[in-house]
């Protein structure tokens, strides 16, 4: 997709820009802090505080927090307009949610985290975080380099193509004709090295066969008509010296760069290096993630009944991490346990571990308190991001995972995947990061008045069009989306250009509208 160019901004937005800017560069900070170092807490005791009660996208960040996470904010913030934050027009009331909610876990509570890290803020800790980790990379066979990320430029040990070889079918020849015809075979790739070819002379040629020295062009079957009476071969379009030979080094010379680090190993890089001389590439390896879904009230199989609901993370976001480049284990349904939380916290040995649900502050959300138990260092608690507003990012000890807390309902947790894992999985795979982009939305979007909405779009020609059904309960949404829309505080206006998150199968599958619009 092409980037839209920007219109230009008021001073309004140029404020704001720098705004964000600062607030990077404190979430940045943050993340040379050793790991596991104790904050004082407002009663000078050490180690990690408890979160105030938390609601859906609400709750208090602790004083600690506040004073240190960059893009902090004071003061209550009322909820997004809307149910659920939907569009007008969506259906009001959002079906059952995943734990994390008011319907699972805890009362509900509106009141704005003081401290949530500001959006952007957040996702550039992310992926520096990541990018910060140690990189052990290794040495892969092409057949199982795919996927990867190199982490050493690929450099040619060949000239390519190494000899001079003819492109097409049909005649080579030397010197002016018409050419004398000489008997044999001719010549066939894979074949060793010819005997000069005389100038008057012509020879049956196949495409990639090593050409004869003094050979001048190769005249393609096509145009070349053979008096077989005479042995004589004649061109019907005039010949130019070099037509149709691919010389010695057209592609590449022998010790040139041909693919740079950070490139991800597709198909044709696998071809180019094999091509180019290569039998293996130093990669980085695939980050390992855990997932760990949270609720006693999930149900595997089956419809919904009796207060129980079906669990749509687990099936979700396996899949959707591997799009993203990672190796996932199969996720593990831990319950609203908090000695079971912990045990498989302090026993993986997993690159990235994700939570789902547990996030708030309800008598079950277990997530934080187990946190401070085994001594991690919370990152980010809150971002000021709807859906998804209370997500965490922590790293458990020196040398250890990070872990990403998304909430429970669907589509926040969709936010905080795409906010703070995939960054911090880009940064980890050491993958380059996407240009960013924006596209005007075709209608009016409601925003939050001080937090920034992700909202499932769908690309209409050279715009997006939001879609509705984007409560953070629902998924009937993003199901249909290829991307999501990052409307600023206060919304936009139709014809607005806003910032595009691509979904990472959407160049490969088709979309429908259907009739989620």
């Amino acid at each position: 997709m092409t980037p839209h160019g920007r219109d230009a901004r008021t001073a309004e937005e140029e404020r704001a820009a720098a705004e964000e800017e600062r607030a990077v560069e404190q979430a940045l900070a943050l993340v040379g802090r050793r790991p596991g170092t104790p904050q004082s807490a407002p009663n000078g005791q050490s180690g990690t505080p408890q979160p105030a009660p938390d609601g859906p996208g609400a709750g208090e960040l602790p004083s600690t927090q506040a004073a240190a996470a960059p893009g902090m904010r004071t003061g209550p913030v009322p909820d997004a307009p809307g149910p659920g934050g939907a569009e007008p027009g969506a259906p009001a009331p959002n079906p059952p949610s995943h734990h994390g909610s008011p319907s699972a876990h805890g009362s509900p509570s509106h009141a704005h985290r003081a401290g949530a890290t500001a959006w952007a803020a957040a996702r550039a800790l992310a992926d520096r975080l990541g990018r910060s980790a140690p990189l052990a990379a290794h040495r892969l066979p092409l057949e199982r380099a795919l996927g990867h990320v190199l982490a050493e430029a690929v450099v040619a040990l060949t000239d390519l193509p190494s000899f001079d070889t003819s492109a097409m079918d049909g005649w080579v020849v030397a010197g002016p004709g018409p050419w004398t015809v000489r008997e044999g075979e001719g010549l066939l790739a894979g074949r060793g090295s010819a005997e000069p070819l005389p100038d008057g002379h012509a020879l049956r040629i196949a495409t990639g066969a090593r050409l004869p020295a003094d050979a001048t062009a190769v005249i393609r079957s096509e145009h070349a008509h053979c008096d077989e009476a005479k042995g004589l071969l004649h061109a019907t379009r005039e010949v130019v010296q070099g037509q149709d030979i691919r010389p010695r080094g057209q592609e590449c010379g022998s010790g040139d760069e041909l693919l740079p680090v950070g490139t991800v190993v597709t198909p044709p890089v696998l071809g180019l290096a094999a091509a180019a001389g290569c039998d293996a590439l130093v990669a980085a390896p695939r980050p390992r993630v855990d997932v760990f879904v949270l609720g006693d009230e999930l149900l595997t199989a089956g419809l919904p009944r009796e207060g129980l609901i079906r669990d749509a993370l687990g099936p979700m976001l396996a899949p959707w991490l591997r799009a993203l480049g990672a190796e996932v284990a199969e996720p593990r349904r831990l319950g609203d346990d908090a000695d079971a939380l912990r045990r498989a916290l302090v026993s993986s040995d997993a690159d990235l571990i994700l939570t789902t649900g547990g996030t708030a502050a309800g008598p079950v959300d277990h997530v934080h308190p187990v946190l401070a138990g085994i001594g991690a260092e919370l990152l980010v608690d809150g971002v000021a991001v709807r859906p998804g507003h209370p997500m965490l990012l922590a790293r458990l000890a020196e040398g250890g995972p990070c872990l990403v807390g998304l909430p429970g309902n669907p589509l926040a947790a969709v936010s905080g995947l795409l906010t703070l894992a995939e960054p911090l999985l880009r940064g980890l795979a050491r993958r380059p990061a996407q240009d960013r982009y924006r596209a005007p939305v075709r209608e009016e979007v409601h925003g939050h008045p001080h937090d920034t909405r992700l909202i499932p779009v769908v690309h209409r020609d050279d715009g997006v069009v939001p879609l509705h059904y984007n409560g953070p309960a629902m998924l009937r949404g993003i199901a249909a989306a290829d991307g999501l829309a990052v409307v600023p505080p206060g919304g936009v206006r139709s014809g607005t250009e806003v910032e595009i998150l691509d979904l990472p199968w959407a160049s490969a599958l088709p979309w429908t509208e259907g009739c989620f619009t």
